[in-house]
C-alpha cells in the first residue's frame, strides 16, 4: 500500500465515526418547524460535529442583504452581552460568505486582507470555516465554525459542513414556510375577530382603539396608532396601543406639507427602516422608534385614517410577508370601521325616528285629550252651583294644565337629535336652547353669569334643566314668539342672604294673561347652591 493510499485510508477512517452524527444531525434538522428553534439546533449540531470551538449561523436578509440576526453556539452569555454589536454582513471576513455565497476555509482569518470591524470583546479566533446556506440559488444565511479543537479545518470539514448546510437550507425553507402559513392564519383570525367586534356595535373611539391594539399584537410592533385627517390638512394621533404608557403619543399630529404625509393621503403605504433618522419623519416621538409601516385606512377610495405600527428603536426589520398582511388587515380594517360607522349611524336614525314618532303620538293623540278635557272641566266650573265645586274644578284644570305642560315638555325632549349628554352644566344648558330651536324655528340666544360649572352641582343642576326645558315648552306654545332671552346666573343672591343661581327666560310672544296686544312673558325661576 502507497503513503498515499494510506494517508487516504486514515482520513477516511477519521471520518467514518462522524458519519452516523451527520446522519442524526441531518434527521434532527427537519423535526422542528419553528425557525428560531430549528437555526439554534442547525449551528449546536455544526459546531459538535466538526470539532469547533466556537459556531454562528447568520441569517441574510434577502431584501436587503444584511444579517438581520445571528445565532452562536460556545459563546457565553457573558461573551455576547460584551460584543454587543450584531455584525451587518457587509464588511469583515463574516461578511465575505454573504456578498459571495461560496466556502471559505482560512487557516488564519486575522491574517486576511478582508478581516476587518472586529467589535470589542470579541473572542480570539485564528481557523475559519464558512459555508452558504441555500437551497435553488436563494441564500437563507451562512454557517461558520473557528477554532477546531484539534488543529486545522480540513477539506473533509468542508464537505460535512456543505452537506449539514444543504439540509439545513432545506429545512429552514420549510420552516419559513410554516412560520409564514401560521403568521397568515394569525393576521386572518385577527382581521376576523376585528371586523366582528366592531360590527357588535363600539363607539367610534373605541373601535379605533381595538384596531391599534389587534394591529400591534399581531405585528409584535412597539405601538399601534391610529392617525385622522385634521382640519388643517395634517393628520393627528387619535388613538394608540402600547407596550408602554401612550400617553405623550395621542395628540402628536403630523404638519401639513410632511413629505410622509404626501403619501398617505395619496393612499400609499410608507414603509420606514429606521423612523429616527428618516428625513420624511416630523413627529416628535419618532426618536424612540425604528422600523415603521404607515398604512392607509381607506375604502372605496375614501381615506379614514392611517395605521401605524412602529418597532423599538434597533428592532428587527418588517419582511415582505409582514408587510403584505399588514396592508391586507389596514384594508379590512378599513371595511369594518366603513361598516360599523354606517350601522351606527342607522341605528341612531331608527332612535331618532322612534322617539320623532312617540313625539308625534303625544302630541296628536295625548295633548289633545288632555287639553279637550280642560275645556270640558272649565265650562263645567263657569255652571258650578256651589263654591266647594268651583274650587275643586279649578284644581283639577289646574292639574290637568300642569299635565299638559309637562307632556309637551317631554315632547321637546324627544324630538332632540340622540347624542351624548355633555357633563357641563354650561354644556347642557347649550344643547336645551339648541334642541330647542327645532321647534321654535331659531335658537335661543344664551348668556351666563358667574363660574356657572363650578357653582351649581346636583341636584340643583337638574331642577334648573327641567325649569329651562318647562320654560322653552311655554314659550313655544304661545303665538307670535320670534325671540327667546335666557340668562343663567349663578352669582344671584335670595332675600335671606343665601347664594343662590337664578334663571330667566324672556320671550316676545302674545301673553296669554293680557289684553290683546300685550307681548312679552318672563319666567322666574331661582334655587340656593
Amino acid at each position: 500500500m502507497s503513503d498515499a493510499q494510506g494517508g487516504g485510508t486514515e482520513e477516511a477512517e477519521a471520518a467514518a465515526p462522524r458519519l452516523p452524527m451527520l446522519l442524526e444531525a441531518v434527521l434532527g434538522i427537519g423535526t422542528d418547524l419553528e425557525v428560531r428553534t430549528t437555526l439554534q439546533h442547525i449551528v449546536d449540531t455544526a459546531t459538535e460535529l466538526i470539532g469547533a470551538r466556537y459556531g454562528a449561523l447568520g441569517l441574510v436578509d434577502p431584501e436587503r442583504g444584511r444579517l438581520t440576526e445571528l445565532f452562536t453556539a460556545g459563546m457565553s452569555d457573558a461573551d455576547r452581552e460584551r460584543i454587543r454589536r450584531l455584525p451587518d454582513g457587509h464588511t469583515g471576513i463574516i461578511g465575505v460568505p454573504v456578498q459571495d455565497p461560496r466556502p471559505l476555509l482560512l487557516d488564519d482569518l486575522t491574517a486576511d486582507p478582508r478581516s476587518s470591524g472586529v467589535p470589542p470583546g470579541h473572542p480570539l479566533m485564528h481557523s475559519f470555516l464558512g459555508v452558504p446556506i441555500q437551497v435553488g440559488g436563494e441564500v437563507f444565511g451562512s454557517l461558520y465554525l473557528t477554532e477546531k479543537r484539534t488543529g486545522l479545518f480540513t477539506e473533509r470539514d468542508q464537505s460535512l459542513l456543505r452537506v449539514l448546510a444543504s439540509q439545513a437550507g432545506i429545512a429552514i425553507g420549510n420552516a419559513r414556510l410554516y412560520g409564514t402559513a401560521r403568521q397568515r392564519e394569525r393576521w386572518i383570525e385577527g382581521a376576523a375577530a376585528v371586523t366582528t367586534v366592531l360590527l357588535a356595535g363600539e363607539n367610534p373611539a373605541e373601535a379605533l382603539m381595538t384596531v391599534a391594539e389587534s394591529a400591534r399584537v399581531l405585528a409584535d410592533a412597539d405601538a399601534g396608532v391610529v392617525l385622522q385627517p385634521t382640519d388643517e390638512g395634517g393628520m393627528e394621533i387619535v388613538a394608540a396601543s402600547a407596550v408602554e404608557d401612550p400617553g405623550d403619543i395621542i395628540g402628536t399630529t403630523i404638519e401639513p406639507g410632511s413629505p410622509v404625509l404626501v403619501q398617505l393621503l395619496g393612499g400609499e403605504p410608507v414603509f420606514i427602516e429606521d423612523s429616527a433618522t428618516d428625513p420624511r419623519m416630523t413627529t416628535p416621538v419618532r426618536a424612540r422608534f425604528g422600523p415603521s409601516m404607515m398604512l392607509p385606512l381607506q375604502s372605496g377610495g375614501k381615506l379614514i385614517g392611517t395605521l401605524a405600527l412602529p418597532r423599538r428603536r434597533g428592532g428587527l426589520p418588517y419582511s415582505a410577508v409582514d408587510r403584505l398582511l399588514a396592508t391586507q388587515f389596514a384594508s379590512q380594517a378599513a371595511l369594518a370601521l366603513v361598516l360599523a360607522d354606517s350601522q351606527h349611524d342607522r341605528e341612531q336614525l331608527a332612535v331618532y325616528e322612534d322617539r320623532d314618532r312617540i313625539a308625534r303620538d303625544l302630541h296628536d293623540l295625548v295633548v289633545q285629550r288632555l287639553f279637550a278635557t280642560e275645556m270640558m272641566l272649565e265650562s263645567t266650573r263657569r255652571r258650578a252651583a256651589t263654591p266647594e265645586l268651583d274650587e275643586l274644578l279649578g284644581r283639577a284644570v289646574d292639574e290637568l294644565d300642569s299635565t299638559i305642560q309637562e307632556v309637551r315638555t317631554t315632547i321637546f325632549a324627544l324630538q332632540q337629535p340622540p347624542a351624548d349628554a355633555p357633563t357641563s352644566v354650561r354644556g347642557q344648558v347649550l344643547r336645551e336652547t339648541a334642541g330647542a330651536a327645532v321647534l321654535l324655528g331659531f335658537r335661543p340666544s344664551v348668556r351666563f353669569s358667574g363660574p356657572v360649572d363650578t357653582l351649581v352641582g346636583e341636584p340643583v343642576s337638574a331642577q334648573l334643566l327641567a325649569a329651562l326645558r318647562g320654560a322653552l315648552a311655554a314659550a313655544h306654545r304661545r303665538e307670535g314668539v320670534t325671540g327667546v332671552e335666557v340668562e343663567i346666573d349663578a352669582a344671584a343672591e335670595l332675600p335671606d342672604g343665601r347664594d343662590a343661581v337664578r334663571l330667566l327666560v324672556t320671550d316676545d310672544g302674545l301673553r296669554e294673561d293680557g289684553a290683546p296686544g300685550d307681548r312679552g312673558t318672563t319666567v322666574t325661576w331661582e334655587a340656593a347652591h
